[in-house]
């Protein structure tokens, strides 16, 4: 057991309670408790193989708040062939559900199984402005987004408040037009500092994060934007500029995985202050669909080949343990 002469030294915070997401190697001094406490993370999580998708394809979208309960919805096979199945996967294999009622590619998609949004994008007809709500069931159209938009993100933690977050215009420009959706209407909210498109997001309609993405004239890029429900502040950069990447997580504890271009199976996770590399996928894949958290997430889908990728890969993270230690 480490005794206190081992630390003895060592900056040691002190405080009231725990903190909420203390980092691998993390000590503090609990004054309610009257315990040193330290943070341990089995430093072994990796990705693994996971059930297959029944319908290859890029460009598609995922909501879920694990890798045992994630919805794909969505996508493009061959850059011609634009797609609006869904899929729900349970841990061990997908099965077909209701269909998106307009299909769609290169949209913003966010929620959980049951309770997930597909925000405007690319349908067989251009880009829309079309928004649909699935309840678990089936898809159902709701109120448009106030800018036609392509290429964008979303977020939320259901289908009842969400944001939609940056992208092209009609004229192929990027944007950093960020909207809100309160379950009824959608209202143009505070834009972020850097226009982008194919940017990663996480998070809730009141704290979110974005980051990577594709800048003026078109480089990828690593900036990360954290919003606080009502602008957006830049902080620490990815470690690869990357855009069209998985994402899961919240805006304290998130993860990025793969993207491109070329397609990278590079993945990184968020602390709520820094970005740290750690074991990449099996599969490189651009333009991935993704969901879940830092602990258990799921990547699945995307490319090459043009006819997408239709293997699923587990993010499974030991959650780490608080230990307290002797001060003998």
């Amino acid at each position: 057991m480490t005794t206190y002469k081992d630390i003895h030294g060592t900056q040691v915070e002190v405080r009231a309670d725990d903190p909420s997401n203390p980092v691998n190697g993390q000590i503090w001094y609990n004054t309610t408790a009257k315990k040193l406490r330290g943070r341990t993370v089995n430093p072994t999580a990796a990705w693994s193989s996971g059930g297959n998708l029944n319908l290859a394809r890029q460009k598609l979208n995922g909501a879920g708040a694990s890798n045992t309960a994630a919805l794909a919805f969505g996508g493009d096979v061959n850059g011609s062939s634009i797609k609006n199945e869904t899929e729900k996967y349970n841990g061990t294999a997908w099965t077909e559900v209701n269909n998106l009622n307009l299909a769609r590619k290169d949209f913003g998609g966010s929620g959980i199984q049951t309770s997930a949004i597909a925000v405007a994008g690319q349908s067989p007809g251009g880009a829309t402005v079309n928004v649909e709500t699935f309840n678990g069931t089936s898809w159902a159209e709701v109120a448009n987004v106030n800018t036609v938009r392509n290429l964008l993100a979303a977020t939320g933690a259901d289908n009842t408040a969400a944001l939609g977050i940056a992208g092209t215009l009609a004229n192929g420009n990027h944007t950093a037009i960020v909207e809100l959706w309160n379950g009824s209407g959608w209202t143009e909210v505070g834009d972020l500092n850097t226009a982008r498109y194919f940017t990663g997001a996480v998070g809730t309609s009141a704290a979110a994060l974005s980051f990577g993405g594709n800048v003026p004239p078109n480089n990828a890029t690593n900036v990360t934007e954290l919003w606080n429900g009502s602008s957006w502040t830049e902080l620490n950069n990815l470690n690869t500029a990357r855009e069209a990447m998985g994402t899961g997580g919240t805006s304290t504890a998130a993860l990025s995985f793969g993207g491109g271009p070329p397609a990278t199976a590079n993945t990184e996770s968020w602390n709520g202050t820094s970005w740290t590399e750690v074991n990449n996928l099996a599969t490189a894949r651009f333009l991935p669909g993704g969901a879940g958290t830092t602990t258990s997430a799921a990547a699945f889908g995307g490319a090459p080949p043009a006819a997408g990728l239709v293997n699923t890969e587990e993010w499974n993270e030991p959650f780490g343990s608080t230990q307290e230690f002797d001060l003998s």
